[in-house]
């Protein structure tokens, strides 16, 4: 910290300066302070200066330089006396200086390194008035202020400051000791009128009064807080020691611990549980609650003491109560209900007992003996739903618990590509938690809940694991009574669990996956069936969702159908929902606007509507499907065929054409790989029994180009089932008859004429009733899958089981 001058400097002051460029602060006259010089040039001057008359002149640089010339220096600086230099080891000087005066720079005398220049020395500008005298005495009351809240004023330079008698000086020495930007001290240099001078000290006095408040206030803050953290520490260290006198829980960590041992004392652990967990325990009882793995050990306790490790009691089983709720929220479905009835049936008589005689008694725990038995024989069950979008495969799972009264947990599986999501994170991970499995478990609070797994047609495969094969462990009765979550890393009983999957189509689902499931496939609903749906559940649930009241909205039977058959015509009921939707909304607008209009009205004014076919079209528009317009094979070239979708059923009007060129089959209406092999050999078949068995001449074919197509191109076909309805369709063009009407037909077409069985019959027969068909040729070995299809949906249809496509031809095209 620079002082005041005391040494007394009586010579003349020459006109030329030999100059030092300073790099950080400049220098103010009447300054005694040491400098610091590493620069050899610099150095070289200072030894010649103190060789001769010990005089230099000291000069801020504009802009920091390692090689400075006199363009790079400000034009006032100051003179000083070399008092005493001090050589270094690294080659540099310290020297210790006098500061005389101001100087300007008159004239470069040697522009570059080692800078001399011929100098004219300022004069302070007088002003002996009181406004002097009086910010004289304002500069040393202020500074008095800071300096003594300041530790980095010294008392010696408290002393110096009082001991100064000149105006001037007094601003020099505190604008060299206060913590002011460089430019602004070397504006302050460059004044030589003492009072504004001190005006301008004044003003940063008052800048650095205002942070040093600021930096008292936050210091105080500080201060506060440290007092009341220690306070605190002190007080919790004093209840801790009070609790320990009285025996009490002395803190949070102590009562988890307490409340984890009791919980896994209750549960009775053995063997590689009872290790692994307590040894958790006993890892969080001595942990820092402060570590990260703290929270870590602390999840995985609880994780542990919330799932249900004991056996669920007996259960109250009620076969006519079960079905009653299962015929009370789901129309049909006979397989799933007469499962669910098998089901109870198998667990009354073996967990329920005989004669009246419990096999565990209330209070007594299973022998090891039975234990055994029953993980030979696992207590759950796994059915998987198949069936097109909007038949209930969802909801049924709900009515099944219900049923059974158990506990009821679902999840998608729909785009899962992770088998952690299955089977949960390894408990290094940042984050990890169990699979869905052990959720489901926690969440439900037993060991025998009802878990439904959506769309497990619909899982994907990445470099992140195959969920898929993750399943089968969980679906796997030999095996998941000893389930092995990641994240738990202990044996787990899952083998109570009653699992409903459920799939669109079960074309994706792996092999191994597929043979641990029991399928039981919902067809597609009828019309008949859509106008008994509508009325039990869906009607009165449209009603209440949209604010209407039961029986305010009355459907006849016709507007019903109607909606099935003009609008909603796909396999399930889900349009057929958000159409109800569409009209009760707009029912609801009239409603709001009448009572808008005329005031709420009374339960017996209330607006009432009935509503028809008119009524329908007027909410819902023009038909989508029109009920006239059913697809039939009236032409030529034409047959009509049944496909299986995983929307459901369908028909397909399959069309063949001629033209004359050269012999060529060309196939159209986006067909897949083994339907254009089916294709072709139907295309065989088809020209052998026209020359054979009608008389076309071979000549024919090679003067002719044969076309087929499948219409709504856009649609993707594949599949061998075709093969019959594509023979047909030649000889239909090769004869130039009509087949016969109100047909349709299904069968794999083999080279030699053999009509091979196809799948999914009982969707094809009810997409085959919804277009009125009223005879289907089928392959006789599908014989069997006849008994599947519901009688109601049979009614009405004549099925023709074939064993040779010569059958086929007698039926389609007699004569």
């Amino acid at each position: 910290m620079p002082e005041q001058s005391v040494v007394p400097i009586d010579q003349i002051l020459p006109n030329k300066l030999p100059l030092v460029a300073l790099m950080g602060r400049p220098i103010f006259p009447g300054i005694f302070t040491p400098i610091m010089i590493g620069n050899p040039v610099d150095v070289k001057v200072i030894d010649d200066a103190v060789s001769g008359d010990g005089l230099i002149g000291l000069v801020m640089l504009q802009n920091e330089t390692e090689t400075p010339a006199i363009g790079d220096l400000y034009q006032v600086g100051t003179a000083a006396k070399i008092v005493k230099k001090i050589n270094l080891p690294d080659g540099g000087v310290n020297i210790f200086i006098s500061t005389l005066k101001r100087f300007r720079i008159k004239k470069a005398l040697h522009a570059s390194a080692p800078i001399v220049g011929a100098v004219d020395y300022l004069e302070d500008e007088e002003d002996d008035t009181a406004e002097v005298k009086a910010l004289t005495r304002a500069l040393i009351s202020e500074m008095k202020q800071i300096s003594e809240n300041n530790p980095l004023f010294s008392e010696e330079m408290r002393l110096n400051m009082i001991n100064i008698d000149h105006p001037g000086k007094i601003a020099d020495f505190i604008a060299s000791i206060l913590n002011i930007d460089k430019g602004e001290q070397q504006k302050i240099l460059e004044v030589l009128n003492v009072r504004r001078r001190m005006e301008q000290v004044l003003v940063f006095i008052k800048k650095e009064q205002e942070l040093l408040r600021i930096q008292k206030r936050i210091q105080k803050e500080i201060n506060e807080k440290i007092e009341k953290s220690q306070r605190d520490y002190f007080l919790k260290e004093e209840l801790k020691a009070i609790k320990t006198e009285l025996g009490m829980t002395t803190d949070a960590k102590s009562s988890e611990y307490q409340r984890f041992k009791e919980k896994i004392e209750a549960f009775k652990f053995d063997g590689e549980i009872k290790e692994t967990v307590e040894q958790e325990l006993e890892k969080f009882n001595l942990m820092d609650p402060n570590s990260g793995e703290f929270i870590v050990t602390r999840n995985y306790l609880d994780t542990i003491v919330n799932l249900p490790w004991n056996d669920p009691g007996p259960e109250n089983f009620d076969l006519k109560n079960a079905r009653e709720i299962l015929d009370a929220d789901h129309y049909g479905l006979k397989d799933v209900k007469a499962r669910i009835a098998e089901y109870l049936a198998v667990r009354k008589l073996r967990f329920a007992g005989r004669n009246g005689r419990d096999v565990q008694a209330a209070g007594k725990a299973a022998s090891p003996q039975q234990r055994a038995q029953e993980k030979k024989y696992p207590a759950g069950s796994i059915i998987c739903l198949v069936g097109p979008p909007g038949v209930g495969k969802t909801s049924v799972g709900r009515s099944i618990a219900r049923a059974l009264g158990k506990q009821f947990f679902r999840f998608s599986v729909g785009g899962m590509r992770d088998e952690a999501e299955i089977k949960g994170h390894r408990r290094t991970y940042i984050g990890a938690m169990p699979g869905k499995i052990i959720q489901g478990l926690r969440i439900t609070k037993t060991k025998a809940p009802v878990f439904m797994i959506d769309e497990i047609d619909k899982m994907g495969v990445s470099f992140q694991g195959d969920p898929a094969s993750a399943l089968l462990e969980v679906l796997d009765p030999e095996q998941n009574f000893s389930f092995r979550d990641h994240y738990l890393d202990l044996p787990f009983d899952i083998s109570q669990v009653f699992f409903i999957i459920t799939a669109n189509t079960l074309d994706t689902v792996p092999s191994p996956l597929f043979d641990r499931m029991e399928i039981i496939e919902l067809p597609g609903y009828i019309d008949m069936e859509k106008l008994e749906i509508a009325r039990r559940y869906l009607v009165p649930k449209s009603l209440a969702k949209n604010g209407l009241k039961k029986g305010q909205v009355r459907y006849t039977k016709d507007s019903l159908l109607h909606i099935a058959n003009c609008y909603a015509r796909e396999a399930g009921v889900r349009n057929f929902e958000k159409n109800l939707d569409k009209i009760h909304r707009k029912l609801a607008i009239e409603i709001v606007e009448k009572d808008e209009k005329t005031g709420p009205s009374a339960e017996e004014g209330a607006l009432h509507f009935a509503i028809d076919k008119k009524a329908v079209e007027k909410h819902l528009g023009k038909p989508l499907f029109q009920e006239d317009v059913i697809k039939r094979a009236d032409k030529p070239g034409m047959s009509l065929g049944l496909a299986w979708t995983s929307m459901g059923g369908d028909t397909l009007v399959i069309e063949a054409a001629s033209s004359p060129g050269k012999q060529e089959l060309t196939l159209t209406g986006k067909l897949g790989d083994t339907m254009k092999e089916s294709a072709s050999i139907a295309m065989t078949v088809a020209r052998k029994a026209g020359i054979e068995t009608y008389g076309v001449a071979p000549e024919w074919f090679e003067k002719n180009q044969i076309h087929l197509h499948i219409p709504e191109g856009a649609t993707p076909k594949d599949g061998p089932s075709a093969g019959i309805t594509m023979a047909t369709a030649f000889l239909s063009l090769l004869r130039g008859k009509t087949i016969t009407d109100h047909l349709a037909m299904t069968g794999e077409l083999s080279l030699t004429g053999q009509v091979l069985p196809i799948g999914g019959l009982k969707e094809k027969t009810v997409a085959a009733r919804r277009n009125r068909v009223k005879s289907i040729i089928i392959p006789k070995q599908n014989l069997r899958d006849l008994d599947d299809i519901p009688d109601h949906v049979k009614k009405g249809i004549t099925f023709h089981p074939v064993e040779r496509f010569e059958e086929v031809l007698a039926l389609a095209l007699p004569g």
